[in-house]
């Protein structure tokens, strides 16, 4: 069950739901060979080196280690661990720290990797598949139990005592294999689809340079490089453009409309039209996580406040961390709303909308605004910083070629962003029922590959 399309013909059999009287039921401590932790040398780690020395950092929430941020170790040190040294299967739960009760597999081994103090590694015994055991600790049921455990209060945290609290309940070998394989695959499927979501913000980034510094031919090509570069425009900090363009401040092209300060007692958890404050305004899309609602009578009187799809909108109070600017662009899931003080709407005026979400996008706009607001640290930008940047401006046609293909790109990202939470569901709700034994997988042809079995 190593492609897509075997796993979709196992979502299609819908395999016959059971109850699982036969199925087992132990602490987990009683279907461990060993339970390991580790530690770090005197004095702390070494920025480079041969030796890994992981922690509860590098373990996602979603059950992947992460190696970045990595501390190493001196070679004498890590012959006093080298019991930690991660193994094939090895289960890894967070002991302490911001994300205590987490916990993550090694699906291959690292003779290089050894695990620190706030790790504990779980080594399965022959009862139990360990990826059938990681999986049923990752899901509700397994993280619920871990985190009752769960001590103190200045710095919660587990203690190896926690294996003799955690039951597990599991079928046979063979069915405990093919249950792993079915969230083994979907977890590929989820790494794959990552991968390349990784990848199109890299082709994003590097187009976006490309389109804002030679533009796109009328034919649709685009240009590897300038036609020719006026010296006073070749500085870092501003834009390498064909002689052809022309640079402008944005105030030239552009106005900003900025909200309405509605009184805070207006606002209600439910409503007709949402109000778009600072906290939604993210990167690339609205964030409605926190939404606030205006009184459905009071609408009409705020016509002119109301967003359509397309509009750019900056927030403009602390509007950059080190991801960039919170700029969004609404789409048709994000309208109607309304605009709300300190909150501006960009209004083209004589530049194509597309192209100038390309402009905004870029680091070489952003570093003006920045350099003009004093640093990072700004408690809010006005308009006199955003507009005051100059940008720049090709033939509106060309303006249009530059939109139409960096929005392709958008599109493919957007597809890919909305298939990677459709497996990640289909995960959650997989897990929920294989794991309880709601569905069994036992009459299911599924072929059990090398990393599962």
């Amino acid at each position: 069950m190593s492609e897509d399309a075997t796993l979709d013909e196992f979502m299609r059999a819908n395999p016959e739901e059971n109850n699982r009287s036969e199925w087992n039921e132990s602490k987990l401590e009683g279907l461990l060979s060993e339970l390991l932790t580790g530690g770090r040398p005197t004095g702390g780690g070494l920025d480079e080196g041969e030796y890994i020395s992981i922690g509860g950092t590098q373990v996602n929430s979603e059950g992947y280690i992460d190696l970045h941020d990595l501390v190493y170790i001196p070679e004498d040190y890590f012959e006093k661990v080298k019991e930690t040294q991660l193994q094939k299967h090895d289960i890894l739960v967070v002991k302490d720290g911001a994300n205590t009760g987490d916990v993550a597999i090694a699906w291959e081994s690292d003779d290089r990797i050894v695990t620190n103090e706030h790790l504990f590694t779980l080594r399965a015994d022959s009862s139990i598949n360990p990826p059938y055991l990681f999986y049923f600790l990752l899901s509700h049921r397994g993280w619920k139990q871990i985190n009752g455990t769960i001590t103190g209060s200045a710095q919660e945290g587990i203690n190896r005592g926690f294996t003799g609290k955690v039951d597990v309940q599991y079928p046979q070998l063979s069915e405990q294999r093919k249950i792993a394989t079915v969230l083994y695959t979907v977890d590929r499927a989820i790494e794959k689809t990552s991968e390349l979501i990784e990848q199109l913000e890299r082709v994003k980034q590097g187009t976006r340079q490309d389109l804002l510094t030679s533009g796109v031919s009328e034919e649709g090509r685009l240009r590897r490089s300038p036609e020719s570069v006026p010296e006073e425009y070749s500085d870092e900090r501003r834009w390498t453009v064909p002689e052809s363009w022309e640079l402008k401040e944005l105030s030239e092209v552009c106005s900003i409309q900025v909200g309405y300060a509605f009184k805070s007692d207006w606002y209600q958890d439910e409503g007709s039209v949402r109000v778009l404050r600072g906290a939604n305004v993210g990167y690339g899309e609205p964030d409605w996580s926190e939404t606030k609602y205006l009184e459905p009578d009071r609408v009409s009187e705020y016509e002119e406040y109301r967003l359509e799809a397309g509009d750019l909108i900056i927030g403009m109070d602390r509007p950059y961390t080190s991801s960039g600017f919170k700029i969004s662009r609404l789409s048709e899931d994000d309208v109607p709303s309304l605009l709300v003080q300190r909150v501006g709407r960009f209004v083209p005026e004589a530049c194509d909308p597309g192209y100038l979400h390309v402009v905004l996008s870029d680091w070489r706009y952003q570093k003006q605004v920045l350099r003009r607001a004093q640093g990072m640290d700004i408690p809010h930008i006005s308009q006199t910083d955003i507009l005051s940047p100059k940008i720049p401006i090709p033939s509106l046609d060309e303006q249009k070629r530059i939109a139409d293909r960096y929005f392709s790109i958008l599109e493919r990202i957007d597809c890919e962003e909305n298939l990677l939470r459709k497996y990640k569901t289909l995960k959650q709700g997989l897990m929920q029922d294989l794991l309880s034994g709601t569905v069994r997988t036992t009459d299911a042809n599924i072929e059990i590959p090398e990393g599962i079995a």
